[in-house]
């Protein structure tokens, strides 16, 4: 068999030219060119009867004369009754199990970011950075139920819910580790947050009263426009803060009064129409110039984020939650602590102290009406809904101008 047939000036021709090819320059050694343009050296050989491939490295990095010469050195081990691309892969998964947990999470993320969405990315980028803080420089294979029941411990310490996430990351990336042969077992399998920080606190849900109400709307002004006009939408509409976070301009007809949320956004995963009253329209304007062209109601502010985006994103929830804990701090005794949350749980009973049936209340917050009336009563309600979000922010608007707010029963409305 003839060996040594090929040049370089061949090698670089049909590279120019782009197409697809295979040629053997002898002894089984074969140069391949793909679809993309990449150049290869392949070693093909017979082992046991059995064809079988290596990689050799590509082409111009490991040049035509490299790969002879580490064509035949291969050759010789196979001689010598070895199989070369057995004992590559087995060396290649040898350097994988000594790879560091961050070494695991880097290589995690490589392989299933790209399927996530972009906000489950982030998130999730958030929480394995948490985990790398402490298990970061530990041998992935190292680390044990120990060490997550620790990790867990602390993180679980100062916030319940990020635990549970944390968790999640962690063992996703376990999961991953199997896959790829770098760990043998997933550390975080038998561990639950309930089981190392006990049960969740049953913390009620805050209604603010009509004196909180009075309070908190005339102390807005005072963490920002956007964040006080992010508020006052939030307290008005009862949508979900995730679902204002991905509120784009696309989405909301001044024209019709109305904000449509598409599935993407909505946790319930069903497109919901919001009915816009008068005020809620004007806030919604007042946000445009402050958006700064941005496709989204309430862009983000930092430039790390933006760029993250393409140039582009939505605000940062855990922003807002923060001014939030600083004006309930500043404002004492005269309004409770509350979340975002809190002022959908506002909303829904001050519906009903104003006597809105159940089932408009329910669909003011998306809600599925369940049971037998998910099944008959796919009545969605929008005249009846937009009347009651009308005489809710017009006591809404009466708090804040410190006038007489009158609960008007809404029971023939509804």
């Amino acid at each position: 068999m003839a060996t040594n047939t090929l040049t370089d000036a061949q090698l670089r021709a049909w590279i120019k030219a782009g197409a697809p090819l295979a040629r053997a320059d002898g002894g089984g050694l074969t140069f391949t060119l793909s679809a993309g343009g990449a150049a290869s050296w392949i070693l093909r050989y017979r082992f046991g009867g059995v064809a079988r491939e290596l990689t050799l490295g590509r082409y111009p990095d490991l040049s035509l004369t490299e790969a002879r010469k580490l064509a035949r050195l291969h050759r010789a081990r196979i001689q010598q009754g070895e199989d070369v691309a057995r004992a590559k892969r087995r060396e290649k998964q040898a350097s994988a199990a000594a790879w560091t947990f961050s070494q695991l999470v880097h290589d995690y993320k490589l392989k299933a970011f790209p399927t996530l969405a972009v906000s489950t990315r982030e998130q999730r980028e958030r929480h394995l950075a948490l985990a790398c803080q402490r298990l970061g420089g530990l041998a992935a294979r190292d680390v044990d139920p120990a060490d997550i029941v620790l990790l867990i411990e602390q993180i679980g310490a100062r916030s319940r819910s990020t635990a549970e996430v944390v968790l999640t990351a962690v063992a996703e990336t376990f999961k991953h580790g199997i896959a790829r042969r770098v760990v043998v077992v997933n550390p975080c399998a038998g561990v639950t947050v309930g089981a190392v920080c006990g049960p969740p606190d049953t913390r009620q849900r805050v209604m603010l009263t009509e004196p909180e109400l009075r309070v908190l709307l005339a102390a807005l002004p005072g963490i920002g426009t956007e964040n006080a006009l992010a508020v006052k939408i939030l307290l008005a509409t009862g949508v979900r803060i995730g679902e204002l976070a991905l509120a784009e301009w696309a989405h909301l007809d001044f024209e019709n009064a109305e904000w449509f949320i598409p599935p993407e956004n909505s946790k319930t995963r069903n497109g919901f129409v919001v009915p816009l009253v008068p005020a809620v329209v004007g806030w919604f304007r007042e946000l445009q110039p402050l958006a700064c062209g941005s496709r989204y109601v309430l862009p983000a502010r930092r430039a790390g984020r933006t760029r993250d985006r393409g140039g582009d994103a939505p605000f940062e929830q855990r922003a807002l939650n923060a001014m939030l804990h600083k004006l309930c701090d500043r404002l004492g005794d005269r309004c409770r602590r509350f979340t975002p949350h809190d002022l959908r749980a506002t909303l829904r009973s001050w519906l009903a102290a104003m006597g809105v049936a159940v089932p408009v209340a329910e669909r003011c917050l998306n809600h599925s009406l369940g049971g037998l009336l998910a099944i008959y009563d796919r009545h969605d309600y929008l005249t009846e809904r937009r009347a009651a979000l009308e005489a809710w922010t017009a006591f809404l608007l009466a708090c804040e101008a410190g006038q007489t707010a009158n609960v008007v029963p809404l029971r023939r409305a509804s």
